[in-house]
């Protein structure tokens, strides 16, 4: 289990395999987590709810969701960092990142990853930018 002190993790996802998956094996590292099954049901935990991270799918109710719940997110809490993760870039031809400071402009994402994702790449993405 990872040194972790507490620190809350939102996890949105229409997707409830997916979500629960990511559930069990944060909560396994030590990670309190809060999930929401979209866009509408993380906009009401976050009213008054200020997780430490939040884990976004891109495509929830809207095509656009996650970048939405995204922006969101960064407007209320402009220092929780952001992860997007969505099966997008396999099944279209879109190209998604945010690995420069023009996508991060209005992607308002800190990482994008790609479904489908190795828990080892998300709990180091996610260990990073709560540390930093």
């Amino acid at each position: 289990m990872s040194d972790v002190a507490n620190e809350t993790i939102l996890l949105v996802d229409d997707d409830f395999d997916f979500l629960n998956q990511l559930d069990i094996q944060l909560s396994a590292e030590g990670y309190n987590i809060i999930t929401a099954e979209g866009q509408k049901a993380a906009e009401k935990i976050l009213e008054d709810t200020c997780p430490d991270l939040a884990i976004l799918d891109l495509m929830m109710e809207h095509q656009d969701g996650g970048f939405a719940l995204a922006f969101h997110i960064k407007k209320k809490y402009a220092n929780v960092p952001v992860i997007i993760v969505s099966g997008v870039n396999s099944e279209t031809s879109l190209k998604f990142d945010a690995s420069t400071d023009e996508e991060r402009t209005w992607v308002k994402a800190d990482v994008f990853l790609s479904k489908p994702i190795r828990f080892e790449q998300l709990l180091k993405e996610v260990q990073r930018l709560i540390k930093g």
